[in-house]
């Protein structure tokens, strides 16, 4: 054959190429450590731990709980002494009134919060870390 310049390469057609295999106790799959921390976050979350994040993410939440209880409450008691009103006319004033107690806490609270951190914000004192 003539040779125009360039090397020939001899490649043996004769013989497979060799693998290497492996035992299988050595064959693991490796999980990456991201998808393994990503899993991990995401919990289930309880009713307690939920209620526990939401009381410090907005401390006026277990305020506004505990007033929505307590005007259910009262409105059970006096559910006894409402006279000629009709039920359905009573439940609806008793939810009006729990929902605007819960609303109106968490209002005030929010107002409060927003008025710290003008405040602070103003005299450059430094907001708490969340």
């Amino acid at each position: 054959m003539p040779s125009t310049g360039s090397q020939q390469h001899n490649i043996d057609t004769t013989t497979p190429p060799t693998t290497t295999t492996l035992p299988m106790a050595t064959q693991t799959h490796s999980v990456d450590p991201r998808q393994q921390q990503s899993a991990s976050y995401y919990t289930e979350e309880t009713s307690g731990g939920k209620l526990t994040r939401k009381a410090r993410d907005n401390p006026f939440f277990p305020i506004a709980l505990t007033g929505f209880g307590c005007a259910a409450l009262y409105g059970a008691y006096r559910f006894k002494h409402r006279g000629d009103m009709p039920v359905s006319l009573y439940l609806i004033q008793l939810r009006v009134a729990s929902q605007g107690i819960a609303v109106g806490t968490l209002t005030l609270g929010m107002v409060y919060m927003l008025g710290k951190r003008l405040y602070n914000n103003y005299y450059n004192i430094p907001n708490d870390p969340k």
